[in-house]
């Protein structure tokens, strides 16, 4: 059976559940939430997408990304997703800014995707177990080896990953 998502109006009111499918397909407002989650010395977790992904399938992106489950808060689909992809106990997560509102366009794959997002920040000393189905492969980069990997091979990341970089000044 296909995820169904809670969607929204402009103003963020609720206007019930639709099919995953349709909700990018239509452009439809929905929720989701993301981890930059951290080592105790500053490196970041970055994952590689499944090569089954819909979307952006085998780049890197956020330690975390889910979209939320009807009725669940952005702070509990970000645990459920450090637990599911990850396979972390939970952890404490601080909130990064606001629910931003972001809208990426894929055209070649007829995808409008319209997100009201919270960011969290996390930091884990331990070992990763990362679920195939969701996650190739996890490395911890330092932000100058992030860095130069984005100038050298931006096609390789996400492009909300690397937009939610700069917008929330992430290395400074």
């Amino acid at each position: 059976m296909e995820e169904r998502f809670e969607t929204y109006d402009d103003f963020g009111a609720c206007t019930g559940l639709v099919p995953r499918s349709r909700v990018h397909a239509e452009g439809l407002w929905h929720r989701s939430t993301h981890v930059f989650l951290f080592t105790p010395e500053g490196r970041l977790y970055v994952q590689r997408r499944a090569a089954d992904k819909d979307i952006y399938a085998g780049r890197w992106d956020y330690s975390v990304g889910e979209h939320l489950q009807p009725g669940e808060s952005y702070r509990e689909g970000a645990l459920r997703g450090l637990r599911e992809e990850l396979g972390l106990p939970e952890i404490e997560l601080t909130p990064l800014g606001r629910v931003r509102r972001r809208i990426t366009a894929i055209p070649e794959q007829h995808v409008l995707d319209r997100e009201l997002q919270q960011a969290f920040h996390g930091i884990w000393d331990g070992p990763v177990t990362p679920d195939p189905g969701e996650v190739a492969c996890v490395q911890v980069m330092t932000p100058a080896e992030l860095a130069r990997s984005i100038a050298r091979e931006p096609e390789s990341f996400t492009p909300w990953f690397v937009q939610e970089l700069k917008t929330l000044e992430i290395f400074g």
